[in-house]
């Protein structure tokens, strides 16, 4: 996570680590169990009804997924969707491969 352009890695509140760009949360870790994704809840039902991720484990209400890491397979997942996140939290005009992409 932290090679991608403006994400921080920081201690998170309630244990693990979290990553940021700016003030905004991309996804936190709990250890190597368990990876929580912040999406609106229209996104968060597509993930769960695809099988792509579960409600969170603490805000099944919220637009938060988890991702439970059983097997390498989910930590693909995880890692596709923590890219999601980022994806979806960067600012229209941003730095992707060295090259100024700006929203038209």
């Amino acid at each position: 996570m932290q090679a991608l352009p403006g994400v921080a890695a920081s201690p998170h509140r309630f244990g693990g680590t979290e990553y940021r760009l700016d003030r905004r949360e991309v996804g936190h870790v709990h250890g190597d169990s368990l990876v929580d994704i912040p999406f609106t809840k229209n996104i968060r039902e597509e993930l769960v009804a695809s099988g792509r991720a579960e409600r969170h484990h603490i805000l099944p209400d919220s637009g938060w997924v988890s991702v439970y890491l059983r097997e390498s397979a989910d930590v693909d997942r995880a890692i596709e969707l923590l890219r999601y996140s980022y994806e979806r939290t960067r600012p229209p005009d941003a730095v992707r491969n060295n090259v100024v992409i700006t929203a038209s």
